[in-house]
């Protein structure tokens, strides 16, 4: 126990002493820069030693405390952690000028040049880029709702559903909302979209189904002629607190299941339904979490296509994207469409259309955000809706997908 707590304060105070040296050598005749650096920098680390002894994983995420600690770890780390690499690079580089120094007989009387003032200014006004905009996701950012449209064609798409557009959201999360004038405008925009059918993909609540009581009423707002179908994520589960009793756990479940069938959703558990138009028909399927890397495995794709027929057009909604990989996209059933979530995208990283996209999750699943396409099969994966232990997003926004389905041949 000590160990855990000592190592995350030792290495923030390394971070933390390395990229003091920019604002020292900036501020020679500004003690206050100094002073200042050091009392925002110690009271940081009481506020993490503080919740590291006192941390209730029953609160978790939604823990007020909790959310002030992610925020200004992110906030004041990142930046530092630029920094910090910065002036690593020059004192690469000091120290090879000074052994050159050496084996050459200069003069010097000094091994290691002095620290460049110039360096230490770059350093730090590169900084400011990451503090601003993790800032503007903290307080803005994570409710900055964005519409995706894309147009998916099928060879196999039944005829009838020509032009059928389906809205997908994620990841809701509701022990972690804050806002409900924002929570309400992100509902209007999906209701705004006027798809035939409306999907979620999992992780309604972080922990507990009391958290979506207070959404309950705005979540049952949302309309869709052909219905809203829902699935179960891993956070759904309440496997990361601790119940008094397992009947206190299967309490919770049942009250979760309740609680989707207040907001309108029809939850499907290992299951498929038949929808229906014109005369033509395509199988929605839905199964429970199935993740790797520690994830409950509960999904169970040959009891929710039991009675399907392997020439019947699917549309599967499962939680993780690693299913896909490792399941879906070899099944003997053709899955021609298979919608996910659960990344968020890690809430970070960097999207600019046609130029780059990534994430540091993108290292944990290959698939982590749009559209895929493998063995004539689609996998798209939701950005999420909400958000999870850092209250904010920064430059992955949370995502509204809107797919319109086309007869031909696939595109990607």
């Amino acid at each position: 126990m000590l160990f855990r707590i000592l190592l995350p304060l030792v290495l923030l105070s390394l971070v933390d002493i390395y990229a003091y040296q920019a604002f020292k050598t900036l501020s020679r005749d500004q003690v206050w820069i100094r002073y200042g650096y050091w009392i925002v920098s110690v009271l940081f680390l009481i506020l993490v030693l503080y919740t590291i002894l006192n941390f209730d994983r029953n609160s978790g995420p939604q823990n007020p405390v909790f959310k002030v600690v992610m925020a200004s770890f992110v906030l004041l780390f990142v930046p530092k952690l630029i920094i910090s690499l910065f002036l690593l690079t020059e004192d690469v580089t000091r120290m090879l000028v000074g052994v050159a120094g050496q084996f050459s007989g200069s003069d010097s009387e000094t091994f290691l040049p002095s620290r460049r003032k110039f360096v230490s200014q770059i350093a730090l006004g590169i900084a400011v880029i990451p503090f601003a905009g993790i800032l503007y996701g903290v307080i803005k950012g994570k409710y900055n709702y964005k519409v995706v449209k894309k147009t998916l064609y099928f060879p196999d798409l039944p005829a009838a559903f020509e032009g059928f557009t389906l809205t997908q959201i994620s990841d809701v999360h509701s022990g972690s909302f804050d806002n409900a004038e924002k929570i309400a405008y992100g509902i209007g925009l999906i209701n705004e979209q006027k798809s035939d059918m409306i999907v979620f993909t999992g992780d309604l609540v972080n922990n507990s189904a009391d958290e979506m009581e207070p959404w309950k009423e705005v979540f049952s707002k949302l309309k869709a002629p052909m219905g809203k179908y829902s699935i179960l994520g891993n956070h759904d589960y309440g496997d990361y607190v601790t119940w008094p009793s397992a009947a206190a756990k299967e309490a919770n479940m049942q009250k979760l299941y309740q609680t989707h069938k207040d907001i309108g959703f029809d939850l499907l558990r290992n299951e498929n339904r038949l929808i229906e138009k014109d005369g033509e028909s395509f199988r929605l399927v839905g199964v429970e979490n199935w993740g790797t890397g520690g994830f409950v495995q509960h999904g169970d794709l040959d009891k929710a296509t039991a009675d399907t027929n392997a020439n019947d057009f699917h549309i599967l909604l499962s939680h993780d994207p690693s299913h896909f990989d490792q399941i879906v996209k070899t099944y003997p059933k053709k899955m021609s469409l298979t919608l996910s979530g659960h990344t968020h995208g890690m809430q970070f990283g960097i999207e600019i259309p046609g130029w780059i996209k990534w994430s540091p999750v993108k290292y944990r699943y290959p698939k982590w955000a749009g559209l895929y396409e493998e063995m004539g099969k689609y996998l798209y994966v939701n950005r999420g809706f909400g958000f999870l232990a850092f209250p904010g997003r920064v430059g992955i926004w949370p995502e509204i997908t809107v797919l319109e389905f086309k007869k031909g041949e696939t595109i990607v």
